[in-house]
């Protein structure tokens, strides 16, 4: 999956980097970003997975402020930077935490030792919320906060949109961002002996979906609308995690990857064709310029919503599902769910509705027209696999109901690695009430959103009046980046520069440069004992003279 939307966006790159002063230090590191992706996904062991793991963090600060002379995009990079690095810091800790207590780091050798070390240790000591298992489970965790954009530490991934179009769908779509994911799927045999940290996963993810959920219904630059839809469907995949669903989170992962992928090129090809204009509010009628792009956007936002037989249907109906049927779900997740999807559905609703559909707003002087083939073909495949792909992982329930009852291939396929944790079917009558539940709320807020910013666009405009407060919370992100600055960044910053005044420059510096100077100074007086002078050298060896016969005499 990596290398096949890593190729779309290759090529889609193509088109959009066409005027790009520096295209082959672009495609430089976009291929070394891939190149350490397939490391994280392919390596037998942790230490090539944190290889990998800090070599694409590494690659989203290049590409992230590829263009550094603007001062906000070098910044976005830093952020993510920095904010990748705090959380890379439990991963370390959480390796060596479980190689202290099974001294092992490969996957294979992971899961043959475990189940001795379990029967070594009492129940209590492994469960408990200071048991070593549990603290490397949670320092792990961390690690997957940091990369997979999760409360707190989400901040970075929004930001990360100062890079080109393509470098986001790249981030968003491929395994960066769902590194985390993958991680703790791919130690799932591991973290199903941590219950307590289980929880945590499942809450965390539920809470960020519906964060972010919330801040996507008011944003209007329409690349971070799609930012912020990522970071609630990462929350949808630590749910699934979370509950003990790895096979239902993987096929978010993957169908996740389709199609944000697709959408992001999409907002780049609208981006493109709108002479790099990104404010939706700017845009509108799109679909009449712009058929191609259009279109395929649409298949994406019909998976995002979960319309049924897409991808995103198959995929989210299952994690919703198995977060109210899981031994460790339970109803409140669900019912968190359940409130992101229909947000998801809303503000997915309005970006199609203030880009594509309703009056125009363009500029008379910006003249909007479809992206060339390069651009557009990939769009194509995505659409397609964003349509169908979910066929690989039908879930039981909604198979039962279809003819020939299609095998959940996936599932299937990722099976032997699987712990043993039994999720169990569950009543099918719940499940398909729940369904239908769900799909009817969607539907609701699709056609909400549809007359809102599209039919009667003024209405929008008047309930942001009324709702002043909740609108300006929303649309400041709920100013976590200036609590972030103002409780720790500034006093950091603070700190450090008194620490360089009072200590650096103050202290360590005027001792350095004060023996500099006593050593310097005694080397010039030494120096002028080296004259060159012949006559000067005798006279120092006939003093010398003098003076050892003058000591032989007196002894």
């Amino acid at each position: 999956m990596p290398s096949g939307v890593g190729l779309l966006i290759h090529i889609f790159s193509m088109g959009y980097m066409d005027h790009d002063e520096r295209p082959a230090k672009y495609f430089a590191y976009l291929n070394l970003f891939i190149f350490n992706m397939l490391l994280l996904v392919l390596g037998n062991n942790l230490l090539v997975m944190f290889v990998g793991w800090e070599g694409v963090g590494l690659c989203s600060y290049l590409l992230i402020g590829f263009w550094f002379t603007d001062p906000a995009k070098a910044a976005a990079g830093m952020k993510a930077f920095i904010t990748n690095r705090i959380g890379d810091a439990g991963f370390l800790l959480g390796i060596f935490t479980l190689f202290s207590q099974l001294e092992t780091i490969s996957f294979s050798e992971l899961a043959v030792r475990l189940p001795a070390y379990l029967e070594a240790v009492p129940t209590e000591n492994v469960v408990a919320w200071g048991a070593p298992l549990t603290i490397a489970c949670l320092f792990l965790f961390i690690g997957a906060m940091g990369k997979s954009a999760q409360i707190p530490l989400y901040v970075w991934l929004p930001d990360a949109m100062a890079g080109p179009t393509p470098v986001s769908a790249l981030i968003h779509a491929a395994t960066m961002v769902t590194a985390g994911v993958y991680m703790i799927i791919r130690l799932n045999f591991v973290f199903i002996e941590a219950p307590n940290v289980m929880l945590v996963i499942a809450s965390v993810g539920a809470l960020t979906a519906l964060m972010a959920a919330r801040i996507g219904l008011v944003q209007n630059d329409i690349k971070k609308v799609l930012a912020y839809s990522t970071v609630s469907q990462l929350g949808y995949m630590f749910l699934a995690v979370g509950v003990g669903a790895f096979g239902a989170g993987m096929a978010h992962l993957m169908t996740h990857a389709f199609f944000k992928a697709l959408m992001f090129l999409g907002a780049g090809s609208v981006i493109y064709g709108m002479h790099h204009e990104q404010d939706m509010r700017k845009m509108g009628g799109l679909k009449k310029q712009m058929p191609i792009t259009h279109l395929t956007f649409f298949c994406g936002w019909l998976a995002i919503i979960g319309f049924p037989l897409t991808s995103g249907f198959f995929s989210k109906d299952e994690i919703l599902w198995m977060s109210m049927n899981s031994p460790r779900g339970h109803v409140v997740l669900w019912v968190i769910g359940f409130v992101a999807a229909l947000m998801t559905a809303f503000y997915m609703t309005r970006l199609m509705a203030m880009t594509f559909w309703g009056k125009s707003r363009v500029s008379e002087e910006v003249h909007p027209h479809e992206s060339p083939k390069v651009m557009t073909v990939p769009l194509m495949v995505l659409a397609f696999l964003s349509i169908f792909a979910g066929w690989l992982c039908v879930p039981h329930g909604v198979a039962t109901i279809i003819p020939g009852h299609p095998h959940n291939l996936l599932d299937e396929w990722i099976h032997p690695l699987m712990g043993k944790f039994e999720m169990g079917h569950g009543s099918l009558t719940l499940e398909f009430t729940l369904m239908a539940i769900t799909l009817a709320g969607v539907f609701a807020s699709v056609v909400l959103a549809y007359v809102l910013y599209c039919k009667k666009p003024e209405l929008a405009a008047k309930n942001a009046k009324t709702f002043k407060g909740l609108y300006n919370l929303l649309y400041n992100k709920y100013w976590v980046d200036e609590f972030y600055f103002k409780s720790m960044i500034d006093p950091l910053i603070s700190f450090s520069r008194t620490l360089w005044t009072k200590v650096d420059v103050k202290i360590i510096d005027r001792v350095t440069y004060n023996l500099s100077d006593m050593v310097r100074n005694a080397g010039g007086g030494l120096k002028m004992a080296q004259s060159g002078n012949l006559q000067t050298y005798a006279l120092y060896v006939l003093i010398g003279l003098v003076f050892s016969l003058f000591f032989l005499m007196v002894r």
